[in-house]
Parts: structure tokens; sequence; C-alpha cells
């Protein structure tokens, strides 16, 4: 069974990205490239907490509502976030309700601010579970690695919560840690380019 298909340029994709038209412009732009920004880093592992359980579709479509509901992700304003900000976000019909994942946000906010603290920032602290070439299974036919178990296991171990192996790897897949665009997917190319050029944070 074919990994692509043909987009209507003509080129070929990932074939996820064809499901829905919202994907496409995600799959091109954003996803599989290298990402050092902690606000973004963090936004990501949030979002993909919330997906545990539900479509990626769901939370790409409410992801403006996300940022607007918790201060763009900014994780030093989120850390602050109180009692009445968690029941703010339990009636905020814009995001996924579900005060577990809620409270994570925060929790992970705090979390997020003690690792910038130790390690200088989010991004120093991932990009050090990147995996060598020769570790990675063929594209997307995994859904955890030995280093998105690893990265999980100390994440949980500093407090986080909602970080589970599956969704810090499709966090790794999407912030650029690994390039999981299949072979011939017109995407694969630029963001290797991306990931050579790129300078890892330290």
């Amino acid at each position: 069974m074919s990994q692509t298909i043909i987009a209507e340029d003509g080129s070929k994709r990932c074939q996820w990205c064809g499901t829905v038209p919202e994907f496409l412009p995600y799959h091109d732009n954003e996803w599989g490239y290298p990402v050092s920004d902690d606000q973004r880093l963090f936004e990501k592992l949030c979002l993909e907490s919330f997906q545990s359980g539900l479509s990626w579709r769901t939370i790409l479509a409410k992801r403006e509502n996300f940022r607007k509901a918790f201060d763009q992700f900014d994780f030093n304003k989120v850390a602050r976030f109180d009692d009445k900000d968690v029941e703010r976000l339990l009636n905020d019909k814009g995001i996924v309700r579900h005060r577990g994942k809620i409270e994570a946000v925060i929790n992970n906010a705090k979390r997020a601010r003690e690792m910038v603290a130790k390690h200088g920032s989010i991004a120093a602290y991932v990009w050090r579970f990147e995996p060598d070439a020769d570790d990675l299974a063929a594209p997307q036919s995994a859904s955890t690695s030995d280093q998105s178990i690893a990265l999980s296991k100390q994440l949980k171990k500093l407090g986080w919560k909602f970080v589970g192996p599956t969704t810090v790897y499709a966090f790794m897949q999407a912030m650029g840690l690994i390039n999981d665009h299949v072979h011939d997917c017109i995407i694969r190319g630029k963001v290797e380019k991306a990931r050579d050029k790129f300078r890892r944070p330290t």
C-alpha cells in the first residue's frame, strides 16, 4: 500500500496529509521542521497531551482557541494560573474541557520554568534526545522509540504529566527531532535541509 498521495500540484506527499484539507498546510509548513523556540516546544507538548484519545484534526481545529485560552502557551504566565483559571478553562467551549489535561498544562508550565532555570531552556533539554540516524525506524512505521521512551521517563521523573512515550514520539516527529516524512514525500528533502542548517541548542 502506498504511503503517499499525489497532491494538486502533482507532487507526492505523506498519505496522512490528504485525509482532510487542513492537514496539508500543517504538513508542508510545520510538521518535521526543527524547532528550538521554548514557547513552541511547550505548546506542542501541551497540544499533544490534549490529543491523547482524540484526533489531531480536533486539536488542530481548536489550536487558536487553545492559544488564546492559555496565554499563547507562555509557560511563565500559565505557571501562575490558579483554581479560577481552571474553572474558566473548563467552561471554555473552544478547547477540550478535560480537567486532568488542563491541570497538567498548568503543572507542566511550572516544571518548564524549573527546566529552564536548571538547563537553560526546554530546547537544550529535549534536543539531547535526538536519535542518531542509524537508530531510526522506517518513516511512519513506529509510534514510540527508545528515545521517546527515555524522554518520557525523564519528564515524568521531573514531575511532568500526560507525557507518555507515544505523546512524546508525536512531539518529536512534529518538532523535527526526527524527519518522519516518508522517503517519496516532496517535503522530506526540505525538512532534511532545514535540519542540516539547524543549530542544535546546548
